[in-house]
């Protein structure tokens, strides 16, 4: 196998697997060594990384998919996030003294986890393998045990707090109950047996059998909201794909309830800029980027929610006219001090493609690290709390509902050639910040030339408030020189200096499939992943 290091694209002509952790990417690699279509090594990728990075991705969590077949040439989107409830509503909240949803603990555990479901249909569609194949290396990995990745040990440390409020009740994330230290080996049983269950009964189990009860029991007696009902009648939606156009290649995400048409509308707000005249690194280059991204987010903020419980005019938003009205309020010479609402997110993103040329982008989050806190007894995993992000006033465009998907950050990206074969597999964790670090990639190799690993590596921004934070600001690595954030702060810009490498930057990946029958895979150091090719 090739593993692409640090700071090096790797090529390959067998595909290849992108993920933020090395174990998980040989996991999904060695599904296509066997054979298996882009969307099994994604299932067994995804399943790897429930056991090895379990604070940012599990089977409590949700999922987004753009799945390219090479077979159809089509290109297909599929929904995996979980909808509210039955006995969410705002009344249920506010009566017991809430402004808003709490982010943590029971109460923050009430839409339906779908990323199990989305797996299972995905391989319905398209799966080569045997469902319980591509388990088999989570499962191993859970039961005979991986190294605690620092990461891992460092929100561990931090959400030791919630994740055992009753230290009578074992946490798998705290053996012996303490914080693992980096290169321990740790094992997580429970979930090993969780995982075997559906390797041999399927996602049905996990809606409605053996799993479904074990979840629903559980929060029913902690006070949460989910429902054996709220379980069975979970579905997972195949949606069509949005696109604009982008230096002449169709650049696709999914629609609402994904913030995806985010990027797509940065994208046309800059297209008619001379990037190569601004310059790659420049003031002039993160300036343009920050105000296409207010912009952007103004829309975002009024419009995005479940498309079914509002008529969001996504056509109108995501077309050239629309940004060519926008586009005047760009001023290169000072900036639009809109603020941005606080968005959070820990998430795994995975970008595969295999030796017949089918490709799959996909993005599994929990929301928060380790989600909702809430670890079902005897499961190995935690529920999200993506629900905690719906708003509790009525005059919300995201305001909770029952059967209700809220706002999503996950937005899956993949670009392609005019005549639809895929292009470039790319995403990245991050919340507020993955449009953000889609448009750097995007700008980088599309407009400057750069190859994957390269596009990765250059330094990155994020404009907003991510939760935890009290003002927003333009918050740029360290390794920007001084004096291109001093002339953003001359232009109004409210910079503020990260580290020079920061995963608050989030952790994206790239493969790029080259004319020459080639693909070549970018890792992001800021994880703990590899690019993989079987």
């Amino acid at each position: 196998m090739n593993i692409a290091s640090a700071r090096q694209s790797v090529k390959s002509t067998t595909g290849f697997v992108v993920c933020p952790h090395h174990l998980a990417s040989a996991a999904g690699a060695q599904i296509l060594r066997a054979g298996g279509h882009a969307v099994d090594a994604a299932i067994a990728t995804q399943a790897a990384l429930s056991v090895v990075y379990p604070h940012m991705t599990g089977l409590g969590g949700d999922a987004f998919w753009l799945i390219y077949d090479a077979k159809s040439q089509a290109l297909r989107g599929l929904n995996g996030s979980g909808r509210a409830a039955a006995q969410a509503t705002p009344e249920f909240y506010t009566r017991q003294g809430y402004r808003e949803i709490p982010q943590r603990g029971p109460l923050a555990a009430l839409t339906v986890p779908g990323a199990v479901d989305s797996w299972a249909q995905a391989h319905q569609q398209f799966g080569q393998l045997a469902w319980a194949d591509l388990l088999q290396p989570a499962i191993a990995l859970a039961r005979h045990g991986y190294p605690a990745t620092g990461s891992q040990v460092h929100w561990t440390r931090r959400d030791r707090p919630y994740l055992q409020p009753d230290a009578a009740t074992p946490c798998p994330f705290l053996p012996s109950g303490e914080v693992p230290n980096a290169g321990e080996t740790l094992t997580n049983p429970d979930l090993a047996v969780t995982l075997q269950t559906l390797a041999q009964e399927g996602a049905t189990s996990f809606y409605q059998g053996a799993i479904a009860a074990q979840i629903t029991d559980f929060l029913a007696s902690v006070g949460g909201l989910l429902t054996a009902a709220d379980l069975a009648q979970h579905r997972s939606d195949w949606v069509e794909p949005l696109e604009t156009t982008y230096r002449g290649y169709r650049v696709a995400q999914l629609p609402p309830n994904s913030q995806g048409f985010t990027l797509l509308q940065m994208l046309n707000l800059i297209e008619p800029f001379d990037l190569g005249k601004l310059g790659h690194g420049t003031a002039d280059y993160y300036h343009l980027m920050v105000e296409a991204t207010k912009l952007a987010f103004v829309d975002r903020d009024r419009w995005l929610t479940d498309p079914t419980f509002a008529d969001i005019p996504l056509d109108e938003l995501i077309s050239k006219t629309y940004s060519d009205r926008r586009r005047p309020q760009i001023q290169l010479d000072h900036a639009n001090p809109d603020p941005a609402s606080p968005v959070g997110g820990d998430t795994v993103y995975t970008a595969i493609v295999d030796a017949a040329g089918n490709a799959v982008s996909i993005i599994q989050s929990l929301y928060f690290d380790f989600g909702s806190a809430v670890v079902v007894p005897e499961t190995g995993f935690v529920l999200q709390n993506r629900g905690s992000f719906f708003s509790l006033d009525a005059n919300h465009i995201n305001v909770l509902a029952p059967h209700k998907r809220t706002f999503h950050t996950l937005m899956p990206g993949m670009v392609r050639h005019p005549d639809g074969s895929p292009y470039l597999v790319l995403g990245t964790m991050g919340g507020e910040g993955q449009p953000q670090t889609q448009l750097a990639l995007l700008t980088r190799l599309l407009d400057y030339g750069f190859d994957p690993q390269a596009a990765i590596d250059q330094p990155r921004w994020l404009w907003g408030r991510t939760w935890g934070e009290v003002e927003t600001g333009l918050t740029l690595e360290g390794r920007i020189p001084p004096a291109v954030q001093q002339a953003l702060r001359d232009r109004g810009q409210p910079v503020k200096t990260a580290p020079d490498w920061t995963a608050k930057m989030g952790h994206a990946h790239v493969i790029r499939l080259n004319a020459d029958g080639t693909d070549e895979g970018g890792c992001d150091p800021r994880s703990d992943g590899a690019a993989i090719a079987p």
